[in-house]
This record gives C-alpha cells, structure tokens and sequence, in this order.
C-alpha cells in the first residue's frame, strides 16, 4: 500500500508548469538598445548558487521545536504551536519518545528545511495519513511478502555465495519456526514455490499483533512496512520487530547478493548512494518501531 502524498501547493500568482506565457510583441530594436533599455540588475552568481542548492526548500520558519502531551497523545510542537501533516493532521505520536525523536528531526534542520533529511518525519506522516485509514489493507500487503521471501530463494553456485546466503538467510528461517512456529521451504533459483498455507498464516497473524494496539499499530505497521519493502522480506522485518535481528543485521542480509557481486566486480557510486539513503530510511523505520512500543 502506498502511503497518501499531499500535492504540491501551486503558490498564489505563480503559473503552473506547461501554462502558455502571455505574448508580448517582439521588439525590433537593435540588441544593443534592447539591453541598454531593460536595464536588467547584475547577475548575482552566489545567489543564483544558494537559489539552486535549496531547489525551492522552505526556509525553516520557527526558533523551537519539541514534544509535549497534548489530548493523550505527544504532540510535536514548534514554537509552542501543533505541526501538521501534509494531510492538516495532528503530528502527533502515541509515546514520548516517539515525538522527541521528530523533534530532534526538526531541530536538526538548519536554514532550509528538508525532507529528504527527515526520514522518521516522513514515515510517521504517512502512518498518520495513509496507514492509519487503511489497517487491514497494509497488514495484508506485509504478509503478501511471505508468499515469496527473500530468504527462501537461494542460490544453488559458486560455493562462496552460496554460504553467504546461508549466513546471512538462515537466522530469519530459524526465528520463524521458533518464534511463529512456521515453517518455510527454500529453493535454488528464482522459480516460484508455493509456501505452506500455515507458515503464510502464521507470519499473518503475527503482522495483525503488531498493528493490534489502536494508538500505536498504525505507526508500528508504516515501519513495518518500510522494513518489509526496503528489505524483500517479512520474515527479516518482522526478525527485527521481535529483536531477533537488529535493523543492521537485516540490511546486511538483504544485501548479501549485491555486496558478493561488488566484491567481484566493483562498486558503483550511484548504486551506493542510493543505498545509503536507503539505510537512513530503515534506521527510521526501526526507530519509530522501538520508540512507539516503549513505556512513558
């Protein structure tokens, strides 16, 4: 399930993008007269600079930001006044420390605010706006997972991967058949294989008890979510939700193809920056997991 996005507010006078300009005549004096006439200002090349590294960012507008208990939940505050959701809700958290955590977000932010900074900001508005409307919907994409983990599809060669996948795969297995009681069957290759009706049950059922609380599930499941997706796998996820795995040991694992084929053959900038953003997104994710579940 994809999270609700707010559309961008086209600003008031502004055109939107691809409206025709209004047509003007074209002058016929010579170039020289025409510059002479605009008397345009200087170009000012820092300016320009600083215009383009912000892309647009809104410029942080508050002195403060904190957390505070507000209607029995932990509203995030700036400036003594309730943040809001691209949706107009509350941002407001089910523990303490969950709202703090936003607020150390905000507080890092420096002339601009950005969002791509803001990784736990961003999860917590679309568990508020999106995941929050839509339980059973986001619980059943979760346990979706399950019917083709990532962990049940090996590799039958070269002998070094194949122990890799071993490592960094099996923990995942044994946390599901000791912890849900399931059991999964692996296969060499990428051909489907149909999981047992029971194992699928149970990995169900265990993403329903992570979302069963009403104030924290919505939150608990976006993070949830995110981990199952970033990852390839609900088994790894939910490792993690129980504390079989930490966030890193499940990153690792997810990416055991990738690092031994970087090690073959070399590792690209590109790719690597994408999958550090990436990691901040899962970082997040574990983090809100773990601050929504802990006592006030």
């Amino acid at each position: 399930m994809s999270p609700k996005v707010s559309g961008e507010k086209i600003p008031d006078g502004a055109a939107p993008s691809g409206a025709a300009p209004s047509e003007k005549p074209v002058s016929e004096k010579p170039v020289s007269e025409v510059g002479e006439a605009s008397r345009l200002p200087p170009i000012d090349p820092v300016a320009m600079a600083r215009r383009d590294l912000n892309g647009g960012l809104p410029k942080r507008f508050y002195k403060e930001a904190a957390a505070q208990e507000q209607d029995g939940a932990y509203a995030v505050l700036l400036d003594g006044k309730g943040a809001r959701t691209p949706a107009r809700n509350k941002l407001a958290l089910p523990t303490l420390a969950a709202a703090k955590a936003v607020a150390e977000e905000w507080s890092a932010q420096e002339e601009f605010i950005n969002p791509r900074n803001m990784p736990l900001t961003r999860l917590v508005n679309s568990a508020i706006d999106g995941v929050a409307a839509e339980i059973e919907p986001t619980v059943a994409e979760i346990a979706r997972y399950a019917g083709s983990d990532l962990v049940c599809y090996r590799a039958g060669e070269p002998e070094a991967l194949v122990r890799a996948q071993s490592a960094a795969f099996d923990p995942a297995l044994a946390f599901a058949r000791k912890t849900l009681g399931a059991l999964f069957i692996c296969t060499e290759g990428v051909v489907h294989v149909e999981q047992p009706e029971a194992a699928r049950r149970a990995v169900l059922d265990a993403v329903k008890a992570i979302g069963a609380d009403p104030a924290s599930g919505p939150f608990a499941l976006a993070a949830l979510h995110v981990m199952t997706t970033l990852t390839g796998s609900a088994l790894l996820a939910l490792a993690v939700a129980h504390g079989e795995l930490s966030a890193r040991e499940a990153w690792v694992a997810a990416h055991v193809d990738e690092d031994y084929q970087m090690k073959l053959w070399g590792a690209d900038d590109e790719a690597l920056g994408r999958r550090a953003r990436r990691w901040s997104e899962m970082q997040a994710a574990a983090q809100l997991l773990e601050c929504v579940r802990e006592p006030d």
